[in-house]
């Protein structure tokens, strides 16, 4: 097994390798047969938006190629991320939107045949370190109907963030991010989970 460098993008270096990040992307998040060409697209859209947002931050995992990324931005209170989020924000949490220090882990993707390897965890780890917010946040695909976990949750869920609330779908697919996340996320509400980075 070939060993897995991380290394933090500057935004020029982001929008350098974005077409690799796409390709990550794409065989990350695995659509239906066909839809490849529309989920890249979709993704190199957003993407070209995010980058350029206030705060942009990228680091990725690298063995001679690619292998994971995971990127976020700072989001205001009064931003279009929040407009959708269902029912009354928290008092504590509504204060820490308000001070313009919440950062969105807005992606978190690791290829396939390199899970289970601690990559993921690296990786918001490298990303996360060096905030100087008061409030994280990001927004996933909503568990299944059985109750069970998806990989996402589980990983938001063994890291020590907790669920705040979920936003609107017609919310969700404005804001056009979330970590762990693929094609067709953007059809229903997603959860919002939370984390206060360590001091």
């Amino acid at each position: 097994m070939a060993e897995v460098y991380l290394r933090r993008l500057s935004r020029w270096q982001a929008e350098q390798q974005r077409g690799a990040v796409a390709d990550v992307h794409v065989t990350a998040y695995r659509g239906p047969a066909g839809a490849e060409y529309r989920d890249r697209q979709g993704f190199l859209n957003r993407f070209e938006q995010h980058v350029q947002r206030p705060g942009f931050d990228m680091v990725v995992a690298d063995t001679g190629g690619l292998v994971g990324c995971a990127y976020g931005f700072r989001i205001a209170r009064t931003g279009d991320w929040w407009s959708g989020f269902r029912g009354e924000l928290p008092t504590d949490i509504e204060e820490l939107t308000a001070s313009g220090r919440t950062f969105l882990l807005a992606e978190l993707m690791v290829l396939p045949a390199h899970r289970r390897e601690g990559i993921a965890t690296r990786l918001g780890e490298w990303l996360l370190a060096r905030l100087d917010t008061d409030l994280v946040v990001a927004a996933v695909d909503r568990s299944g109907d059985d109750g069970r976990e998806n990989a996402a949750t589980e990983t938001l869920h063994a890291w020590g963030w907790s669920k705040l609330g979920a936003l609107d779908a017609h919310a969700a697919s404005d804001s056009g991010s979330g970590a762990g996340a693929g094609p067709g996320r953007t059809k229903a509400a997603r959860e919002v989970w939370i984390r206060r980075p360590p001091r």
